[in-house]
Protein backbone atom coordinates (compact mmCIF):
# COMPACT_ATOMS: atom_id res chain seq x y z
CA UNK A 1 0.00 0.00 0.00
CA UNK A 2 1.54 3.49 -1.13
CA UNK A 3 2.12 5.80 1.79
CA UNK A 4 -0.27 8.13 0.50
CA UNK A 5 -2.91 5.88 0.35
CA UNK A 6 -3.58 4.42 3.52
CA UNK A 7 -6.65 4.52 5.79
CA UNK A 8 -6.57 7.56 7.69
CA UNK A 9 -5.24 9.56 4.78
CA UNK A 10 -8.55 8.10 2.74
CA UNK A 11 -10.89 9.15 5.11
CA UNK A 12 -9.44 12.53 4.76
CA UNK A 13 -9.52 12.93 1.63
CA UNK A 14 -13.02 12.14 1.74
CA UNK A 15 -13.87 14.92 4.95
CA UNK A 16 -11.84 17.13 2.44
CA UNK A 17 -14.42 16.08 -0.60
CA UNK A 18 -17.34 16.27 1.59
CA UNK A 19 -16.18 19.80 2.58
CA UNK A 20 -15.59 21.27 -0.86
CA UNK A 21 -18.73 19.84 -2.05
CA UNK A 22 -21.01 21.43 0.91
CA UNK A 23 -19.33 24.72 1.86
CA UNK A 24 -17.34 25.54 -1.78
CA UNK A 25 -19.07 24.60 -4.84
CA UNK A 26 -21.99 26.38 -4.05
CA UNK A 27 -20.24 29.71 -3.70
CA UNK A 28 -17.38 29.66 -5.65
CA UNK A 29 -18.66 31.20 -8.61
CA UNK A 30 -20.27 34.18 -6.36
CA UNK A 31 -16.46 34.39 -4.68
CA UNK A 32 -14.54 34.64 -7.82
CA UNK A 33 -16.67 37.35 -8.75
CA UNK A 34 -16.52 39.04 -5.30
CA UNK A 35 -12.08 38.92 -5.38
CA UNK A 36 -12.20 37.41 -1.88
CA UNK A 37 -13.27 33.67 0.04
CA UNK A 38 -15.33 35.26 3.38
CA UNK A 39 -13.48 34.51 6.67
CA UNK A 40 -16.21 32.24 7.93
CA UNK A 41 -14.90 29.79 5.37
CA UNK A 42 -11.51 29.68 7.68
CA UNK A 43 -13.52 29.04 11.03
CA UNK A 44 -15.73 26.06 8.95
CA UNK A 45 -12.46 24.24 7.90
CA UNK A 46 -10.74 25.01 11.31
CA UNK A 47 -13.64 23.07 13.17
CA UNK A 48 -13.25 20.04 10.87
CA UNK A 49 -9.44 20.00 11.40
CA UNK A 50 -8.53 20.62 7.94
CA UNK A 51 -6.80 24.26 8.47
CA UNK A 52 -4.51 22.63 10.67
CA UNK A 53 -3.23 19.84 8.78
CA UNK A 54 0.40 19.82 8.64
CA UNK A 55 0.94 21.29 12.14
CA UNK A 56 1.26 20.22 15.31
CA UNK A 57 -1.44 19.54 17.94
CA UNK A 58 0.99 21.22 20.57
CA UNK A 59 0.59 24.76 18.92
CA UNK A 60 -3.33 24.27 18.09
CA UNK A 61 -2.85 22.13 14.87
CA UNK A 62 -4.96 18.77 13.61
CA UNK A 63 -1.18 16.90 13.29
CA UNK A 64 -0.27 15.46 10.36
CA UNK A 65 2.91 15.93 8.10
CA UNK A 66 3.25 17.56 4.47
CA UNK A 67 2.33 14.43 2.60
CA UNK A 68 -1.65 15.01 4.66
CA UNK A 69 -0.93 18.10 3.21
CA UNK A 70 -0.99 17.79 0.11
CA UNK A 71 -3.90 14.92 0.12
CA UNK A 72 -6.39 17.55 1.62
CA UNK A 73 -4.42 19.92 -1.52
CA UNK A 74 -5.03 17.64 -4.15
CA UNK A 75 -8.35 16.31 -3.20
CA UNK A 76 -9.76 20.15 -2.79
CA UNK A 77 -9.16 20.67 -6.16
CA UNK A 78 -10.08 17.24 -7.38
CA UNK A 79 -13.39 17.69 -6.15
CA UNK A 80 -14.81 20.87 -7.94
CA UNK A 81 -12.25 23.98 -6.05
CA UNK A 82 -9.33 25.27 -7.64
CA UNK A 83 -5.74 26.34 -6.88
CA UNK A 84 -7.10 29.83 -6.09
CA UNK A 85 -9.17 28.57 -3.35
CA UNK A 86 -6.58 27.09 -2.12
CA UNK A 87 -4.35 30.10 -2.24
CA UNK A 88 -6.66 31.89 -0.20
CA UNK A 89 -7.68 29.04 2.45
CA UNK A 90 -4.37 27.77 3.27
CA UNK A 91 -2.24 31.14 3.32
CA UNK A 92 -1.24 30.37 6.77
CA UNK A 93 0.58 27.84 5.23
CA UNK A 94 3.34 29.86 3.92
CA UNK A 95 2.74 32.76 7.51
CA UNK A 96 3.21 30.11 10.32
CA UNK A 97 5.39 27.42 9.76
CA UNK A 98 8.88 30.44 9.87
CA UNK A 99 7.09 31.01 14.00
CA UNK A 100 6.36 27.19 14.84
CA UNK A 101 9.89 26.50 13.26
CA UNK A 102 11.53 29.06 15.74
CA UNK A 103 9.82 28.18 18.79
CA UNK A 104 10.83 24.39 18.25
CA UNK A 105 14.26 25.43 17.46
CA UNK A 106 14.08 27.21 20.76
CA UNK A 107 12.81 24.04 22.76
CA UNK A 108 15.65 21.91 20.88
CA UNK A 109 12.66 20.25 18.77
CA UNK A 110 11.38 20.03 15.56
CA UNK A 111 8.07 22.09 15.02
CA UNK A 112 8.06 22.56 11.55
CA UNK A 113 5.16 21.35 10.30
CA UNK A 114 6.02 17.70 11.09
CA UNK A 115 4.77 15.23 14.33
CA UNK A 116 5.90 14.90 17.31
CA UNK A 117 8.00 18.19 17.66
CA UNK A 118 8.84 19.34 21.51
CA UNK A 119 5.88 22.27 22.75
CA UNK A 120 6.84 25.75 21.93
CA UNK A 121 7.55 27.65 25.67
CA UNK A 122 4.39 28.59 27.78
CA UNK A 123 6.06 32.60 27.21
CA UNK A 124 5.93 31.85 23.36
CA UNK A 125 3.95 35.23 22.25
CA UNK A 126 3.82 34.34 18.90
CA UNK A 127 2.49 31.24 18.76
CA UNK A 128 0.06 32.26 21.76
CA UNK A 129 -1.08 35.95 19.59
CA UNK A 130 -1.12 34.47 15.68
CA UNK A 131 -0.41 30.81 15.18
CA UNK A 132 -3.33 29.39 17.79
CA UNK A 133 -5.75 31.89 16.45
CA UNK A 134 -4.91 31.26 12.61
CA UNK A 135 -5.19 27.96 12.94
CA UNK A 136 -8.71 28.11 15.00
CA UNK A 137 -9.87 30.09 11.78
CA UNK A 138 -10.24 33.50 13.87
CA UNK A 139 -6.91 35.23 12.53
CA UNK A 140 -5.59 35.09 9.03
CA UNK A 141 -2.03 35.24 8.03
CA UNK A 142 -0.11 36.68 4.97
CA UNK A 143 3.88 35.96 4.21
CA UNK A 144 5.38 39.32 2.69
CA UNK A 145 8.70 38.62 0.57
CA UNK A 146 8.54 40.10 -3.19
CA UNK A 147 8.86 43.78 -3.25
CA UNK A 148 8.33 45.80 -6.59
CA UNK A 149 11.28 45.52 -7.97
CA UNK A 150 12.82 42.63 -6.59
CA UNK A 151 11.05 39.61 -7.87
CA UNK A 152 12.21 36.25 -7.49
CA UNK A 153 15.76 37.86 -6.17
CA UNK A 154 14.89 37.36 -1.92
CA UNK A 155 18.55 38.67 -1.13
CA UNK A 156 17.71 42.08 -2.65
CA UNK A 157 15.03 43.01 -0.48
CA UNK A 158 15.20 46.35 0.22
CA UNK A 159 12.24 47.19 2.97
CA UNK A 160 14.29 48.07 6.02
CA UNK A 161 14.09 47.99 9.64
CA UNK A 162 16.47 50.19 12.34
CA UNK A 163 16.58 49.23 15.78
CA UNK A 164 15.31 51.80 18.27
CA UNK A 165 15.07 50.41 21.67
CA UNK A 166 12.71 47.85 21.98
CA UNK A 167 11.13 48.55 18.58
CA UNK A 168 11.99 47.97 14.71
CA UNK A 169 10.98 50.96 12.55
CA UNK A 170 10.19 49.46 9.32
CA UNK A 171 10.37 51.19 5.74
CA UNK A 172 9.25 50.21 2.35
CA UNK A 173 7.15 47.98 0.54
CA UNK A 174 5.70 44.71 -0.76
CA UNK A 175 3.42 43.50 -3.54
CA UNK A 176 1.88 40.85 -4.81
CA UNK A 177 1.16 39.43 -1.38
CA UNK A 178 -1.89 36.86 -1.40
CA UNK A 179 -4.64 37.51 1.28
CA UNK A 180 -3.10 40.60 1.56
CA UNK A 181 -6.58 42.57 2.02
CA UNK A 182 -8.38 40.25 4.70
CA UNK A 183 -4.77 39.35 6.47
CA UNK A 184 -4.76 40.75 10.34
CA UNK A 185 -0.99 40.14 10.38
CA UNK A 186 1.74 40.00 7.71
CA UNK A 187 5.12 37.75 8.45
CA UNK A 188 7.23 39.93 6.45
CA UNK A 189 11.18 39.64 5.23
CA UNK A 190 12.99 42.82 5.96
CA UNK A 191 16.71 44.15 6.07
CA UNK A 192 18.32 45.25 9.21
CA UNK A 193 21.60 46.07 7.39
CA UNK A 194 21.45 48.41 4.29
CA UNK A 195 18.95 47.92 1.27
CA UNK A 196 19.90 44.64 -0.45
CA UNK A 197 22.70 43.17 1.64
CA UNK A 198 20.79 40.17 2.11
CA UNK A 199 20.99 40.12 6.18
CA UNK A 200 17.27 39.22 6.54
CA UNK A 201 15.30 39.41 9.79
CA UNK A 202 11.06 37.97 9.95
CA UNK A 203 8.84 40.24 11.91
CA UNK A 204 5.22 39.62 12.17
CA UNK A 205 3.33 43.19 11.74
CA UNK A 206 -0.29 43.58 12.37
CA UNK A 207 -2.58 45.30 10.09
CA UNK A 208 -3.42 48.89 11.43
CA UNK A 209 -0.44 49.96 13.26
CA UNK A 210 0.32 53.07 12.30
CA UNK A 211 2.08 53.88 8.84
CA UNK A 212 1.15 50.37 7.51
CA UNK A 213 -0.77 50.93 4.58
CA UNK A 214 -2.86 48.04 2.13
CA UNK A 215 -2.72 49.54 -1.14
CA UNK A 216 -4.93 48.38 -4.34
CA UNK A 217 -6.81 45.65 -4.91
CA UNK A 218 -4.62 44.09 -7.54
CA UNK A 219 -6.82 42.52 -10.25
CA UNK A 220 -5.03 39.46 -11.76
CA UNK A 221 -5.68 37.24 -14.43
CA UNK A 222 -6.50 34.19 -12.44
CA UNK A 223 -7.07 32.95 -8.55
CA UNK A 224 -9.91 35.80 -8.76
CA UNK A 225 -11.31 34.10 -5.60
CA UNK A 226 -7.66 35.19 -3.69
CA UNK A 227 -7.09 38.46 -2.57
CA UNK A 228 -3.87 40.24 -3.73
CA UNK A 229 -2.55 43.37 -2.48
CA UNK A 230 0.02 45.80 -2.14
CA UNK A 231 1.80 46.72 1.12
CA UNK A 232 3.39 49.87 2.03
CA UNK A 233 5.41 50.84 5.43
CA UNK A 234 6.68 54.61 6.45
CA UNK A 235 8.10 54.13 10.09
CA UNK A 236 6.37 51.50 11.03
CA UNK A 237 7.09 51.05 14.80
CA UNK A 238 6.99 46.97 15.26
CA UNK A 239 8.17 45.04 19.04
CA UNK A 240 11.07 42.95 18.98
CA UNK A 241 8.88 40.78 20.58
CA UNK A 242 7.36 40.16 17.40
CA UNK A 243 10.63 38.89 15.36
CA UNK A 244 10.81 35.49 14.27
CA UNK A 245 13.62 33.86 15.89
CA UNK A 246 17.21 35.52 15.42
CA UNK A 247 17.94 38.82 13.60
CA UNK A 248 20.01 38.09 10.59
CA UNK A 249 18.42 34.23 10.03
CA UNK A 250 15.55 35.23 7.95
CA UNK A 251 17.06 34.53 4.94
CA UNK A 252 17.60 31.06 5.58
CA UNK A 253 14.20 30.47 7.58
CA UNK A 254 12.93 31.34 3.86
CA UNK A 255 15.05 29.29 1.96
CA UNK A 256 13.93 26.35 4.78
CA UNK A 257 10.21 26.62 3.83
CA UNK A 258 10.47 26.72 0.47
CA UNK A 259 10.56 23.11 -0.41
CA UNK A 260 7.15 22.69 1.14
CA UNK A 261 5.63 26.06 -0.56
CA UNK A 262 6.83 24.27 -4.09
CA UNK A 263 5.75 21.00 -3.49
CA UNK A 264 2.10 22.63 -2.84
CA UNK A 265 2.24 24.22 -5.76
CA UNK A 266 3.23 21.25 -7.73
CA UNK A 267 0.45 19.50 -6.00
CA UNK A 268 -2.04 21.93 -7.26
CA UNK A 269 -0.56 22.11 -10.49
CA UNK A 270 -0.74 18.29 -11.33
CA UNK A 271 -4.39 18.27 -9.16
CA UNK A 272 -5.33 21.17 -11.44
CA UNK A 273 -4.17 18.85 -14.61
CA UNK A 274 -6.22 15.32 -13.16
CA UNK A 275 -8.95 17.13 -12.51
CA UNK A 276 -9.37 18.78 -16.34
CA UNK A 277 -8.65 15.32 -17.99
CA UNK A 278 -11.78 14.52 -15.27
CA UNK A 279 -13.84 17.09 -17.08
CA UNK A 280 -12.80 16.68 -20.68
CA UNK A 281 -13.14 13.08 -20.47
CA UNK A 282 -17.15 13.86 -19.05
CA UNK A 283 -17.59 16.45 -22.15
CA UNK A 284 -16.04 14.09 -24.96
CA UNK A 285 -18.51 11.56 -23.60
CA UNK A 286 -21.50 13.09 -23.84
CA UNK A 287 -20.70 15.97 -26.42
CA UNK A 288 -21.95 14.44 -30.07
CA UNK A 289 -20.68 16.22 -33.33
CA UNK A 290 -22.31 14.50 -36.25
CA UNK A 291 -24.07 11.59 -34.65
CA UNK A 292 -21.30 10.28 -32.65
CA UNK A 293 -19.88 11.12 -29.17
CA UNK A 294 -16.42 12.97 -29.24
CA UNK A 295 -15.11 10.20 -27.28
CA UNK A 296 -15.38 7.83 -29.98
CA UNK A 297 -13.08 9.28 -32.58
CA UNK A 298 -9.26 7.92 -32.20
CA UNK A 299 -7.67 10.95 -32.29
CA UNK A 300 -9.86 12.28 -29.09
CA UNK A 301 -9.36 9.37 -27.24
CA UNK A 302 -5.25 9.50 -27.71
CA UNK A 303 -5.36 12.84 -27.12
CA UNK A 304 -7.31 12.03 -23.44
CA UNK A 305 -4.80 9.00 -23.19
CA UNK A 306 -1.68 11.60 -23.10
CA UNK A 307 -3.62 13.86 -21.03
CA UNK A 308 -4.13 11.33 -18.29
CA UNK A 309 -0.35 9.85 -18.43
CA UNK A 310 0.99 13.40 -18.06
CA UNK A 311 -1.22 14.43 -15.16
CA UNK A 312 -0.51 10.99 -13.67
CA UNK A 313 3.00 10.74 -14.15
CA UNK A 314 3.32 14.04 -12.37
CA UNK A 315 1.71 13.18 -9.32
CA UNK A 316 3.84 10.24 -8.95
CA UNK A 317 6.97 12.26 -9.03
CA UNK A 318 5.62 14.46 -6.73
CA UNK A 319 4.42 12.10 -4.36
CA UNK A 320 8.03 10.22 -4.56
CA UNK A 321 9.24 13.63 -3.65
CA UNK A 322 7.47 14.38 -0.98
CA UNK A 323 7.84 11.25 0.90
CA UNK A 324 11.86 11.98 0.89
CA UNK A 325 11.13 15.73 1.93
CA UNK A 326 8.57 14.23 4.57
CA UNK A 327 11.57 12.33 5.35
CA UNK A 328 14.37 15.23 6.00
CA UNK A 329 16.23 14.14 2.85
CA UNK A 330 18.10 17.64 1.58
CA UNK A 331 16.72 17.13 -1.82
CA UNK A 332 16.72 20.86 -3.21
CA UNK A 333 17.10 19.89 -6.62
CA UNK A 334 14.28 17.37 -7.12
CA UNK A 335 11.62 19.37 -5.14
CA UNK A 336 12.84 22.11 -8.41
CA UNK A 337 11.77 19.25 -10.84
CA UNK A 338 9.26 18.43 -9.01
CA UNK A 339 7.56 21.76 -9.46
CA UNK A 340 8.78 22.27 -13.15
CA UNK A 341 7.46 18.23 -14.49
CA UNK A 342 3.81 19.51 -12.32
CA UNK A 343 3.57 22.44 -14.16
CA UNK A 344 4.77 21.59 -17.34
CA UNK A 345 1.94 18.69 -18.02
CA UNK A 346 -0.67 20.61 -16.05
CA UNK A 347 0.02 24.23 -18.96
CA UNK A 348 -0.24 21.20 -21.45
CA UNK A 349 -3.16 19.21 -19.58
CA UNK A 350 -5.55 22.29 -19.57
CA UNK A 351 -4.72 23.92 -22.85
CA UNK A 352 -5.69 20.67 -24.22
CA UNK A 353 -9.06 20.13 -21.96
CA UNK A 354 -10.12 23.64 -22.82
CA UNK A 355 -9.95 22.72 -26.82
CA UNK A 356 -11.58 19.78 -26.35
CA UNK A 357 -14.38 21.79 -24.80
CA UNK A 358 -14.79 24.17 -28.07
CA UNK A 359 -16.27 27.78 -27.40
CA UNK A 360 -17.79 26.45 -24.11
CA UNK A 361 -14.26 25.81 -22.79
CA UNK A 362 -14.12 29.77 -23.54
CA UNK A 363 -16.99 30.97 -21.16
CA UNK A 364 -17.15 31.61 -17.46
CA UNK A 365 -19.73 29.29 -17.08
CA UNK A 366 -16.90 26.41 -17.66
CA UNK A 367 -15.08 25.00 -15.06
CA UNK A 368 -12.17 24.39 -17.46
CA UNK A 369 -11.96 27.86 -18.55
CA UNK A 370 -11.19 29.13 -14.40
CA UNK A 371 -8.93 26.10 -14.61
CA UNK A 372 -7.30 27.52 -17.85
CA UNK A 373 -6.39 30.87 -15.85
CA UNK A 374 -5.28 29.74 -12.47
CA UNK A 375 -2.78 27.42 -13.98
CA UNK A 376 -1.11 30.09 -15.90
CA UNK A 377 0.78 31.43 -12.17
CA UNK A 378 1.98 27.89 -10.83
CA UNK A 379 5.04 28.54 -13.12
CA UNK A 380 5.73 32.05 -11.46
CA UNK A 381 4.66 31.80 -7.57
CA UNK A 382 6.76 30.33 -4.91
CA UNK A 383 10.15 30.20 -7.68
CA UNK A 384 9.81 30.77 -11.51
CA UNK A 385 10.17 28.00 -13.52
CA UNK A 386 13.52 29.71 -14.75
CA UNK A 387 14.37 30.13 -11.17
CA UNK A 388 14.24 25.76 -10.66
CA UNK A 389 15.94 25.40 -13.80
CA UNK A 390 18.96 27.10 -12.55
CA UNK A 391 18.55 25.34 -9.18
CA UNK A 392 18.55 22.08 -11.00
CA UNK A 393 21.19 23.04 -13.23
CA UNK A 394 23.51 23.73 -9.60
CA UNK A 395 22.33 20.36 -8.43
CA UNK A 396 24.21 18.87 -12.32
CA UNK A 397 27.14 20.72 -10.67
CA UNK A 398 27.01 23.12 -13.81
Amino acid sequence: MSIVDTPERRQLRELTRAFVTREVLPHLDDWERAGEVPRALHATAAKLGLLGIGFPESVGGSGGDLLDSIIVTEEMIRSGGSSGLVAALFTHGIALPHMVAAAGARTGGSLGGRLGGAPPPADDGLIERYVRPTLAGTMIGALAITEPDGGSDVAGIRTTARRDGDHYVVNGSKTYITSGHRADFVTTAVCTDFPGSGELTLLVIDKGSPGFTVGRRLEKLGWHCSDTAELSFADVRVPVANRIGAENTGFLAIMQHFAAERLSLATQAYATAQRCVELAVRWCRDRETFGRPLASRQLIRHRLAEMHTRAEAARSYVHEVAVRVAAGEPVVTEVAMAKNVAVAACDQVVDQALQLHGGFGYLRDAEVERHYRDARILGIGGGTTEIMNEIIAKGMGL
